[in-house]
């Protein structure tokens, strides 16, 4: 490896090899902690390592410590992440198959007294000692590195439950009767007096098939469980058509430049993030965002890349490549939450790190106590064992992060990004969710929403005119108005001797006609008189909140138009879906208070719920008034005023269409601008922290009622290894289940 020097408060993520439990994600979390000025946080379920490391700290100490504790480790790619991973499930599944074709016949040897033909237990040593040895060699592996460095895990209460068993079988076929030729055996689920003739090589043998089977079984689950984010590191292209000097050429993408321009056919990836300079297309963008329902664009519109061109052809110009995409940094934000850890998790791994330990000891204990009351040594051992097998804490340490895994993963297909693992506990605890107005629950952009023509004048020619009129002006009214027409009309017609009147308007000659377009007070200043109807309809608009711009040709009235910063179509529903959430939507905004009402009253806010006319430094404010109050408080923003309140908030939620700022801010970045997607965003994690308890309920319910069985003597100890391998596998199929969860929005 190259070495290379850290930066202050450096970060890598290692991919770690060797693992084969919580235990060992423990171990070396522990290791790498000691060291000083280091915060690391070691995920089993992904098999990678977050380190944040200090000046000085270069990478390699950092492996060369987790290489220390018996482990490998390396910077990851997606490739090679991959890749081990399927090799390591390649392995299982060839170990685990000659360890059932072995093992049958063992099994079935030792349990059913009719087919044990002389010398059949010598047989059965053999077959034994190949799935034991052999196909159980991960176990026993693990285990011995961990006893090299003082430490046990998992594999130390699997190899030692194997080994005695087994050993013991030697024992007895060398030593004692269970050789002689015309042996017949006795088989019980449960330990039973038995004496020097017993073997228990079906307990060794069908330990290490149920182990591997729930070792396979879970490598499957998992990988499973991180397709995801697999899939959104797949997304994006290989190759872009660069145009230079107005030739096509296509390169790789990684050595497309900000600036490039470059051509998307139909059917085509988008590149990297980018300005549609050229052409109009309707863009898929459901690999990204979630949305099913591809989005028209055309010149001036952002694009993102990785979505697909689903319509013309356009000539893009890269404004962002990279890492710095908005692919790259969903992916990065979600491996940043499955690596990280929730505090529920955290109290998990406190648990399992003394875990095994206390069962080596309660082993010991049902050990000498049933040898001290008087039971055979063959029936102590066995009840010994089946304390080894049944206690493995790998259902504990899969629990959470298997979750995580799944719930994050889905949320980045729905347009979801969990900041991190302890979001997921802040948003069960939620009552009031602040909303800002400008981009959240409205689209940000002026729009046109009402027309009123004058008595004798049609709508078309009202539209025509002020649209002509106001097509040379800059203004974001203007603008308004010039879309809203173009939509009904087309394209408005050349106007001349055009003048813009400062913050009251334009006028225009438009045909041999004089055309005034702005406020109605520009047109009283001209000597025009709206009349009755007209006047009734601007008061009307200005008290919901609108713009009122008025319309006149040749002095006389000719209609009215109102325009809006529009509610988006699922504001009102998504404050519905909030309040069933049993949230207090409040809406939050630096607009005046009388189009805050407007926009409260139509997605159905309570008038009390209103904070209008609030500075940045006022939302904050308000955010910290609530939770003097004892709320516990969302914010909901998009804009770089929104930053410091979604900072102070116990929970922020950043709009993907906003600024940086805003979503450097947020702890759950919602990559549509769709108010819908926030309910979806809580009750995705709510969902997610349900399966997390429910995994840990379950994991801690299965070791606390096994125990006292298996050392009661109850417990036949290939049973309790079926029984661990499948409370591993529970917990990983339940957690699948959040693969199911489906989005409100649309």
């Amino acid at each position: 490896m190259t070495t290379t020097e850290s930066r202050p408060h450096d970060r890598v993520e290692l991919a770690i090899g060797g693992m084969t439990c919580a235990s060992c994600a423990n171990r070396i979390e522990r290791k790498l902690n000691k060291l000083d000025g280091v915060t690391a946080s070691v995920n089993y379920a992904t098999g990678r390592a977050s380190v944040a490391f200090p000046a000085g700290m270069r990478v390699e100490d950092l492996v060369s410590t987790v290489e220390a504790a018996g482990y490998e480790a390396t910077p990851p790619s997606p490739e090679r992440t991959e890749g081990a991973s399927g090799e390591h499930g390649d392995d299982l599944g060839l170990r685990l198959a000659v360890a059932v074709f072995l093992g049958l016949p063992v099994v079935v040897l030792s349990m059913v007294p009719a087919f044990q033909f002389p010398a059949w237990q010598w047989l059965s040593l053999a077959l034994a000692s190949t799935v034991v040895w052999v196909c159980g060699w991960p176990f026993h592996r693990a285990a011995a590195v961990n006893l090299r460095h003082g430490a046990s895990t998992m594999d130390t209460l699997v190899s030692m439950g194997v080994a005695v068993a087994y050993l013991w079988s030697v024992h007895a076929l060398v030593l004692g009767s269970a050789g002689v030729i015309g042996m017949v055996h006795e088989f019980s689920l449960v330990p039973r007096p038995s004496t020097s003739g017993d073997v228990y090589l079906e307990v060794a043998v069908g330990v290490t098939v149920f182990l591997l089977l729930g070792r396979w079984l879970e490598a499957r689950s998992k990988r499973s469980a991180g397709a995801a984010l697999r899939a959104l590191l797949a997304v994006g292209a290989k190759e872009v058509a660069v145009l230079r000097g107005g030739v096509e050429v296509r390169v790789p993408v990684e050595s497309l430049r900000v600036d490039e321009r470059f051509v998307v056919r139909p059917g085509e990836r988008i590149a990297t993030d980018g300005v549609v300079v050229d052409g109009s297309s309707a863009v898929d963008r459901s690999t990204v965002t979630g949305e099913s329902v591809p989005v028209e664009v055309g010149a001036g519109d952002d694009v993102v890349g990785g979505t697909v061109n689903a319509g013309g052809r356009l000539v893009v110009r890269a404004t962002r490549v990279g890492a710095d995409t908005q692919l790259a940094r969903m992916a990065s934000l979600v491996e940043q939450a499955q690596t990280g850890k929730a505090e529920v998790q955290r109290l998990a791994d406190r648990v399992s790190s003394v875990f095994v330990p206390v069962v080596l000891g309660i082993a010991l204990a049902t050990l000498a106590t049933w040898l001290l009351v008087g039971r055979p040594v063959e029936f102590a051992v066995t009840a010994a064992v089946a304390v080894l097998v049944i206690a493995c804490p790998c259902a504990l340490g899969l629990a959470t992060p298997t979750a995580l895994l799944v719930g994050t993963g889905r949320g980045a297909q729905l347009g979801i990004l969990v900041r991190g693992p302890e979001v997921l506990e802040s948003t069960r605890r939620v009552d009031t969710v602040l909303l800002d107005k400008t981009g959240t629950v409205t689209t940000g952009k002026l729009t046109l929403v009402d027309v009123v023509p004058a008595a004798g004048v049609e709508r078309a020619d009202l539209l025509r005119v002020a649209g002509a009129a106001e097509h040379p002006s800059e203004h974001p009214v203007a603008g308004a108005i010039v879309r809203g027409a173009g939509a009904e009309v087309g394209e408005p017609p050349a106007v001349t001797a055009f003048r813009n009147r400062e913050g009251l308007g334009v006028t225009a000659e438009l045909d041999g006609r004089e055309v005034v377009v702005g406020r109605p007070r520009l047109l009283a200043e001209l000597g025009v008189e709206l009349p009755e109807d007209l006047r009734g309809a601007a008061a009307a608009a200005e008290r919901a909140g609108r713009t009122v711009v008025a319309v006149a040709v040749d002095g006389e009235a000719h209609g009215l138009l109102a325009v809006t910063d529009a509610v988006k179509p699922t504001s009102a529903a998504a404050v519905r879906e909030l309040r069933a959430l049993g949230l207090r939507p409040v809406l939050l905004t630096g607009d005046n208070a009388v189009v805050a009402g407007a926009v409260a009253a139509e997605v159905g806010i309570d008038a009390a719920d209103v904070v209008a006319g609030a500075l940045p430094s006022e939302k904050v404010d308000a955010v910290r008034e609530l939770q003097a109050r004892g709320r516990v408080v969302a914010v909901v923003g998009d804009g770089v005023n929104d930053a410091p309140a979604l900072a102070a908030a116990d929970l922020g939620l950043a709009m993907g269409t906003g600024s940086d700022a805003a979503i450097e801010a947020g702890d759950l970045t919602l990559v549509r601008g769709d108010l819908l997607v926030v309910a979806d965003a809580i009750r995705l994690s709510r969902r997610t922290l349900g399966i997390v308890k429910g995994n840990l309920f379950w994991a801690f319910a299965y070791n606390v009622a096994g125990l006292p069985l298996a050392a009661l003597g109850l417990l036949n100890p290939m049973l309790a290894g079926a029984a661990m391998a499948f409370s591993s596998l529970f917990v990983v199929t339940n957690s699948l289940r959040l693969k199911r969860f489906r989005s409100r929005a649309r």
